[in-house]
């Protein structure tokens, strides 16, 4: 089950209302609308807790999105690149974000770098559409797998700082 600032961090991203995907035209307009408000949300809440990790932007039809993610280990800031599709059966179907520098690093990870959502993501996704978002696929997805497989690979030497790389 989520820690409480996980609760608390989820409690404060808005729901969304619009069930639309990329097929529907107008509708994804607007669904895309509460989309970036529920991300500057919930980015600008982490900002106030001092949890900042992540920057996210899409192109222009907000069916590509890409950005950054990083976590703290130990007082280092370990950064990778991130990316996703929307389906095109969104919001029934969750993206699957990609953090392609990892890919083959773990077990929790699918071919091209997809992260494992499988086991305790999707079906909460699968309770609550389309209620729920991007916002709500990084807090309650991504967040939490880097969380616990970050230190894992830092642990076992598979990823190093980038300033420990060339020493």
């Amino acid at each position: 089950m989520a820690d409480e600032a996980t609760r608390k961090a989820v409690s404060e991203i808005p729901l969304l209302k619009t069930n639309s995907g990329p097929r529907d035209k107008e509708l994804w307009v607007q669904r895309l609308r509460e989309e970036y408000l529920a991300l500057i949300n919930y980015v600008e809440n982490n900002k106030a807790a001092d949890n900042d990790w992540l920057r996210l932007e899409s192109n222009k039809e907000g069916t590509r999105w890409f950005g950054k993610c990083w976590y703290i280990h130990e007082l280092l800031k370990y950064e990778f690149d991130m990316e996703f599709d929307i389906p095109v059966t969104y919001p029934a179907t969750a993206p699957e974000v990609a953090i392609p520098e990892l890919d083959g690093k773990t077990a929790k990870m699918y071919r091209g770098g997809k992260i494992c959502l499988t086991d305790h993501f999707k079906p909460l996704w699968a309770r609550n559409v389309p209620k729920f978002g991007l916002a709500h696929l990084m807090a309650l997805g991504l967040g939490p797998w880097l969380a616990v497989e970050i230190p894992d690979l830092i642990a076992k030497g598979i990823i190093e700082h980038k300033d420990q790389q060339n020493s």
